[in-house]
């Protein structure tokens, strides 16, 4: 994978046992779908998806899942009677290349079939940004041993499937000459899909041929080519869904007409310019003698392709829509770590992503209400109604005849205050009042009943406490009194109350609303500061060491060189029961608490603590969402270089696979979480109800850093060493 140019995303030599993470590296989208990097022409074993923000359907053990939609690449290439595909004939010539700029996929193989016969074959692909139910396929043919005989087949493909499982029913098709239709609907949940698409070549002697096959209206073009010269095929594709309009069909094939007249270039220059805004905001610009700037602007594109620009009914799955892994489904990842890069750089994003949880408050009611509690516990997964879809059981890993329960659903708790947080940042940070006041605080409100319903007063140690629970570091379950989640339930309370108090002065009528919806009242909240003056958060006074739950210190510690080399995970080693039992952590959560609120704890605490859970956390092959957060911490403890090692393992991620599993998609939480270290981190900005400022800290090898946030409604540009520039 080359890395050097600083928007380009180049591989090279073709390897067949990269497949499935390069299909990941080559995703693009317009956060309305987003198709992996799969070939036109398939390949063996391969991944290939697309992904629509909001489709679901039922499916076994994880009870929903995004769905696959049709193939709308779909192609068939024959070139003097041999089948083109990489797993045939010999590759003269390979080049793979994701302009991030131009959000814009090419790849050029020079190919020899195995009569003899050599050929130039180009592919460009682009899912538009400007229209979001626009998709766009060009394919360039170029005989170079005398003229071809071609056969290019390309159409919708409807049968696809999730890793085996069926999800669509057929509804009604149609094809002719130079367009075609695919009308489908999910089996349970009932959503309908319509995709149109044209199909034209740019020489006159081709003949097209429609083929109207079951589940797949394809286009079968045919004709010859004479020698050196380039037969291009052009293809458009529109896609709705039921969630988008009533007649998904009728509004495919109305915009495929209105963009008939519609140059390529046009299209192409529309989608670019959109690109360009999008990028004079986001951006982040590092001069450096490392690859830095290019693995920043990978993240924040794999971002920016799954943010939902145009629907606040959706969320950011774990793997955003670039791939099967987690099925689609929300998590902590988009509030803590996704969600500060668009607060700052695209609030408008960050609000529909915050209306989701917002839309979703009725699911969160009923889990707390199932559970015993008041108010609102939101889901550990989230999907299309906000219920709770986590597993409950899954195959064990090495052994098929046994299963493994899954916990983080009934204890994984700490959700509901990270959304609380999120939500009350990007009121501060965006200045967005009526979000705030309509929205946030009853987000925030409801969610605190939760909390006050779960706290457990001990009356020996006269504190409250969270018992059975499971903090971020998930190598550790049924633990009691996480630091992580008492320290953010103590906020939360006291947030709580500060927002009541603002919604009622600025607010009333909302506020009564309130009042009597939730049952608020003076003593209730007295109630809140009193639980939160009083939550059970454990430091050693001599050594100020904050253990990580009650009992930590006492766990045996790990000879981590005994275990060394290694290329799997400390729990895959060791098993779930024995990693139980030894401090060895998937990421430190006393250390997320630092990279939060790190005004709330002072340096030498905030050093020491550092020093003792790094040494303990599974840097390598634990949680991919911890890098980044160390190297904030780091940072702010003027440990530059070692935060920036941290941070190379952050930005390499999905780019060269660090972990071995970004064929399962990309890391988004890592992704949101790099943008953090290089802004909060490396650039030291701080952001509190007072204002902003910046402490930066530049690591070596780099010689300057640039980057643009809003803050309510003004762009600023930082520069270090440089200048700050006011819009």
């Amino acid at each position: 994978m080359s890395t050097q140019q600083e928007w380009i995303i180049t591989r090279s030599e073709f390897n067949p046992q990269k497949i499935h993470h390069d299909e990941t590296v080559f995703t693009i989208g317009n956060g309305y779908l987003s198709t992996r990097g799969s070939f036109e022409e398939s390949f063996p074993e391969e991944n290939a998806a697309t992904f629509i923000h909001g489709v679901f359907d039922d499916i076994p053990v994880v009870f929903t899942e995004l769905v696959n939609v049709p193939n709308w690449l779909d192609c068939v290439l024959i070139l003097d009677g041999e089948r083109f595909r990489l797993d045939y004939g010999e590759i003269l010539d390979y080049e793979n290349q994701l302009d991030l700029s131009k959000a814009t996929l090419t790849r050029s193989v020079k190919w020899r079939s195995p009569a003899g016969k050599a050929y130039q074959i180009s592919f460009e692909r682009v899912i538009c940004l400007h229209e979001q139910h626009l998709l766009l396929l060009r394919v360039g043919i170029n005989p170079l041993d005398g003229d071809a005989e071609v056969i290019f087949r390309s159409g919708i493909n409807g049968c696809v499937s999730n890793e085996g499982y069926v999800h669509w029913k057929h509804k009604a098709q149609s094809v002719q000459p130079g367009r075609g239709w695919l009308s489908l609907v999910t089996k349970k949940s009932e959503t309908g899909l319509g995709m149109s698409f044209s199909l034209k070549s740019s020489l006159p002697q081709i003949k097209m041929q429609a083929w109207n096959m079951d589940m797949h209206p394809v286009l079968n073009c045919s004709g010859f080519i004479p020698s050196q010269e380039v037969l291009w095929f052009e293809k458009r594709v529109t896609v709705y869904t039921t969630r988008d309009v009533q007649e998904p069909i009728h509004a495919s094939e109305t915009l495929l007409g209105q963009l008939k007249a519609s140059s390529w270039e046009d299209l192409i220059s529309a989608h670019q310019k959109k690109w360009q805004q999008v990028w004079t905001q986001s951006d982040i610009e590092i001069d450096s003698e490392d690859d830095a700037q290019i693995a920043i602007r990978y993240n924040l594109f794999q971002l920016l392709i799954a943010a939902p620009w145009q629907d606040e009914q959706v969320n950011i799955g774990a793997k955003t829509l670039s791939g099967y892994g987690y099925h689609g489904h929300v998590f902590w990842d988009t509030e803590i770590f996704m969600l500060p890069f668009f607060t700052y750089t695209q609030p408008q994003v960050a609000r529909n992503l915050l209306s989701y949880r917002y839309h979703r408050l009725a699911g969160a009611r009923k889990k707390a209400k199932e559970n015993g509690y008041l108010g609102a516990q939101f889901p550990w997964e989230s999907a299309d109604d906000g219920e709770e879809v986590t597993p409950t059981w899954v195959q064990h890993p090495t052994d098929r005849t046994k299963l493994t329960r899954i916990w983080t659903g009934d204890i994984q708790i700490h959700v509901s205050a990270d959304i609380a947080l999120a939500v009350w940042r990007y009121g501060q940070v965006s200045g967005d009042d009526k979000f705030l006041h309509e929205r946030g605080i009853p987000i925030i409100l409801e969610t605190a009943l939760f909390w006050e319903s779960r706290a457990e007063w001990n009356e020996i140690n006269q504190t409250y406490q969270f018992s059975d629970v499971i903090g971020p570091d998930e190598y550790h379950d049924h633990v009691d009194n996480n630091a992580y989640n008492n320290f953010m339930v103590r906020w939360h309370f006291r947030i709580a109350e500060q927002a009541a108090h603002l919604l009622q002065a600025h607010e009333p009528d909302l506020y009564a609303g309130l009042v009597d919806q939730l049952g608020l009242s003076d003593s209730r909240m007295q109630h809140w500061l009193e639980i939160a003056n009083h939550i059970y958060f454990e430091q050693d006074a001599l050594t100020g060491l904050i253990e990580q739950f009650q009992g930590f210190f006492q766990l045996e510690d790990l000879d981590w060189k005994s275990l060394e080399p290694r290329s799997e995970s400390i729990q895959s080693l060791l098993g779930i029961e024995a990693t139980n039992q030894v401090q060895a952590l998937k990421q430190a959560d006393v250390l997320m608490l630092f990279y939060l609120f790190p005004d709330a704890f002072p340096s030498q605490i905030m050093a020491v603590n550092y020093d003792y859970y790094n040494a303990r956390t599974d840097h390598t092959y634990g949680s991919s969402l911890g890098p980044s957060i160390h190297a904030l911490v780091a940072c702010q403890l003027g440990k530059t270089e070692e935060a920036y090692q941290h941070f190379i393992r952050s930005a390499h991620a999905d780019l060269y696979d660090v972990r071995g599993n970004a064929g399962d998609g990309i890391h988004a939480a890592s992704a949101g979480g790099l943008w953090q270290a290089v802004v909060f981190g490396f650039g030291g900005l701080r952001v509190d109800e007072y204002g902003y400022h910046c402490q930066s800290r530049l690591p070596k090898k780099w010689r300057r850093l640039r980057f643009r946030f809003c803050y309510r409604g003004e762009w600023i540009t930082i520069q270090i060493p440089g200048q700050e520039v006011r819009e």
